[in-house]
């Protein structure tokens, strides 16, 4: 995380860029999404409307963010205005909605080796996209609107290849890799700081009902096509190898492969520097 950070500062209020000196500190991470929107315009003058509709002549991160989103959204059933209304309302009535969404950046930019720039995930990228949906999705699911909560869990399953139940749980700094084919039950709940790559699968057994699906705690990762069955629970820090069927639970800072899955190694406990990370990591997130 120290290495995301050094790529933002955060600017006194001077009065540059739209923002009035009244407010202060400025917003570092929407400063830095502007300058390389304006970079990449210069770049790719071809693709000037998506930079300017997406980011320059957005007043906020938080607008320019539901703009993106709704413009992916959108079709002739629901407009582009009804999804931004419902990110509107979502974001006023929780605020935390606009802070998980500057984290969830800051994961993907922290460990996506193939992430170079903030704007990558911002406009690009699906797994970004899709749980800025999710989060949209469950606040609806919660204040009475589960019909329009499952019509977005559709659509985000049309246009991002993600199916998502709206009643599912995610915590903040969430880093979908590629997103295509990840599925995720009802009743799973997803701790903060979790990596889960392509076509994971976090579903019941088919034998249960009620409380039936995983519990993946903080700082996990789920290896590319793994599948996590039941109302088990993969432990912190824990590593789920690709292509592994998990059938019970992982114990936290372990390694397990195969089919079914069995434990491959134990974790070392944390370094200081690592512990240092962690810190920063938890600072970012309140303070973008």
């Amino acid at each position: 995380m120290r290495s995301t950070l050094g790529r933002l500062t955060v600017i006194a209020g001077t009065g540059g860029d739209g923002v009035p000196p009244s407010e202060g500190f400025l917003d570092a991470l929407w400063l830095r999404l502007r300058q390389e929107a304006r970079e990449a315009y210069a770049h790719a003058p071809m693709l000037a409307p998506l930079f300017v509709e997406s980011i320059l002549n957005q007043p906020t991160l938080e607008a320019a963010a539901f703009h993106r989103i709704a413009a992916r959204l959108k079709n002739d059933l629901v407009g582009l205005g009804i999804i931004i209304d419902a990110f509107n309302r979502a974001v006023e009535a929780m605020p935390e909605i606009a802070q998980d969404l500057r984290t969830d950046i800051a994961a993907v930019v922290e460990r996506d080796p193939a992430c170079a720039r903030f704007i990558e995930p911002f406009l690009y990228f699906k797994g970004f996209h899709a749980i800025q949906t999710h989060r949209l999705a469950h606040w609806l699911w919660h204040h009475d609107e589960r019909d329009f909560a499952l019509y977005l869990q559709s659509r985000s399953s049309d246009v991002f290849q993600t199916d998502i139940h709206p009643a599912a749980r995610f915590g903040r700094g969430i880093f979908l890799d590629h997103a295509t084919g990840l599925v995720v039950g009802e009743t799973a709940v997803v701790e903060n700081d979790v990596c889960l790559l392509q076509n994971v699968t976090l579903g019941g057994t088919g034998k249960d009902s009620g409380d039936r699906h995983p519990k993946v705690r903080q700082g996990a990762m789920i290896g590319a096509g793994a599948k996590i069955l039941g109302n088990i629970e993969i432990g912190a820090s824990a590593r789920v190898a690709a292509g592994s069927v998990v059938l019970r639970s992982v114990e936290a800072g372990t390694t397990v492969a195969g089919v079914p899955a069995k434990l491959i190694t134990r974790a070392a406990a944390p370094t200081e520097d690592q512990i240092l990370n962690d810190l920063l990591y938890e600072s970012f997130a309140y303070t973008i």
